[in-house]
């Protein structure tokens, strides 16, 4: 089994190398998750660093990061693998006059076989971490094929057999809880809840990702951003969004949340016109 961090403390220091800061229950659960081979579901509202943070470990860590998009639809063939029916074809006719037997045993082999995320982690022969983005967008029938890989780590294909993976890839699932997932996905899981960081902790982590802003800027940007999250907005705003509101304050050079900064780049972190509005009545912009 690949030894991914050493120890808690060991996650904090690589992770925050790679701009991300991770609290003590994020560099717990992300210890645990390697140490034990167990994949991590984090859950929460969308902009708090779930994607980011497997991509994070990806890059702490020299892996090879693979992505499984979810969405509404998802099937086997796009999220495991399916077979390249165009050349299966030109193989059967080209073998004009042989036995099905024979060309049964041959079109059904890795040289028709398209690998997806799922089993292009598996069979990666390098550390790699797959993340399974959004999981609850999926249909339901889609936790049913993650299963098997979540438990066993081995996907099954009748035509060749069982697959097992090489290298046990972490594995992060992400939520922001739209629906509830199965209680038997849950269990093949570590459970990590990520919320919007505290207004401190956002101020690091934009000190960390917007080289040459002054701190005291970063703090008062930061703490606007709770304010808004604060109001009862349609979609809050994502830490992502932090970063470019205080990118957007140095490329107009404005060294101050003043009234007339946040009017002028409310846009930057609202993306309703009905949150603009409320967030404008709110402060009395």
């Amino acid at each position: 089994m690949t030894t991914w961090f050493a120890s808690p403390s060991d996650v904090r220091e690589r992770l925050a190398a790679v701009h991300y800061l991770p609290d003590d229950a994020i560099a717990t659960s992300v210890f645990l998750a390697g140490a034990l081979g167990k994949p991590l579901l984090a859950e929460g509202p969308a902009g708090v660093g779930k994607t980011q943070l497997a991509k994070a470990v990806a890059a702490a860590t020299g892996a090879r990061l693979v992505r499984l998009q979810c969405y509404e639809g998802l099937d086997e063939a796009r999220a495991l693998y399916e077979w390249n029916y165009k050349k299966q074809l030109l193989r059967i006719q080209a073998g004009a006059g042989e036995s099905w037997d024979e060309t049964h045993d041959d079109i059904f082999t890795e040289e028709f076989l398209l690998e997806r995320p799922l089993l292009r982690a598996l069979r990666s022969a390098e550390p790699t971490v797959l993340l399974i983005d959004e999981t609850d967008k999926a249909d339901v029938e889609v936790e049913g094929l993650l299963l098997e890989i979540l438990s066993d780590f081995q996907i099954t294909i009748p035509e060749l057999g069982t697959i097992t993976a090489a290298v046990r890839p972490f594995v992060v699932l992400t939520s922001n809880a739209t629906r509830e997932l199965s209680e038997a996905l849950k269990r093949r899981c570590l459970y990590l809840n990520l919320v919007y960081p505290t207004p401190e902790r956002e101020r690091d982590i934009v000190l960390s990702q917007v080289p040459g802003i002054r701190a005291d800027l970063a703090e008062q940007l930061a703490r606007m951003v709770a304010t808004l999250r604060g109001l009862e907005l349609k979609k809050s705003p994502s830490i992502a969004e932090t970063i470019d509101w205080a990118n957007t304050l140095l490329a107009l050079g404005r060294d101050d949340i003043s009234e007339a900064t946040v009017a002028d780049t409310l846009g930057v972190v609202l993306k309703h016109a009905s949150d603009q509005a409320r967030a404008r009545k709110e402060l009395g912009l």
